[in-house]
């Protein structure tokens, strides 16, 4: 469910971080990465998670390329070789949990048997919650670094994964099987307006806030299960 604009949540998909490594196409490809290539990874991760300590330390306004060249020991000139700007590490952090945060959920409901659509739902939204409780980092960068990029970020996760769940919910007899795609984009539409209330109101995301995002997906989505 999507952030400010849509929700905490975020993509395995898309947006590339813009991150430029040397490659020589006369040079055969070797089992081992070329030293240059190697260090490239290297301070590509330690500039990811030096960004993600001072968004978890500090805040948003605190991660500048200064502060995270800083950190790392890595020159300010020699960022821009990794990162264009301060967007494309904003965006390559957010695909990056995106894409744990998916894997999370694809593990959950493989493994769940949720005997109601009350189970299923709360499943799901405990999933998230759980997700940016974990990770602060994450909650700092979705409602004080949005950008447009990370944006569609957040659009393409929330289209997957409402789609996923409509399918996982008639699959399990949860939903009647003519049940239209849109009625669960819906419920995840609403479901994050909630989601936004329940962070803004407390940084660990305010527990009947929560409660109350349940209950009205889980009523929404009612209207549409089958009838004993």
């Amino acid at each position: 469910m999507a952030g400010r604009s849509d929700r905490c949540g975020p993509v395995g998909q898309g947006l590339r971080s813009g991150i430029v490594f040397d490659k020589s196409p006369a040079r055969k490809a070797s089992a081992r990465p070329a030293p240059v290539q190697r260090r490239g990874v290297e301070r590509v991760q330690a500039i990811l998670e030096a960004a993600e300590t001072l968004l978890r330390e500090q805040g948003y306004e605190a991660a500048t390329l200064k502060a995270i060249s800083e950190r790392t020991g890595i020159p300010l000139a020699s960022m821009y070789h990794y990162f264009a700007d301060r967007n494309h590490v904003d965006v390559e952090l957010v695909r990056r949990h995106a894409e744990r945060l998916d894997s999370r959920i694809a593990d959950a409901l493989e493994h769940a048997a949720p005997g109601s659509l009350s189970q299923a739902v709360g499943g799901i939204v405990d999933i998230l919650v759980g997700y940016c409780r974990e990770f602060p980092d994450f909650v700092e960068l979705w409602y004080f670094g949005r950008s447009p990029a990370i944006g569609e970020v957040a659009k393409a996760f929330d289209a997957e994964l409402a789609e996923r769940f409509w399918r996982y919910l008639i699959d399990r007899n949860l939903l009647d099987g003519d049940t239209p795609q849109l009625a669960v984009e819906l419920a995840f539409e609403a479901g994050s307006r909630l989601f936004d209330v329940a962070f803004r109101r407390s940084a660990g995301g305010d527990e009947p806030t929560i409660a109350e995002l349940k209950r009205l997906v889980t009523a929404y989505l009612g209207t549409y299960a089958p009838q004993d």
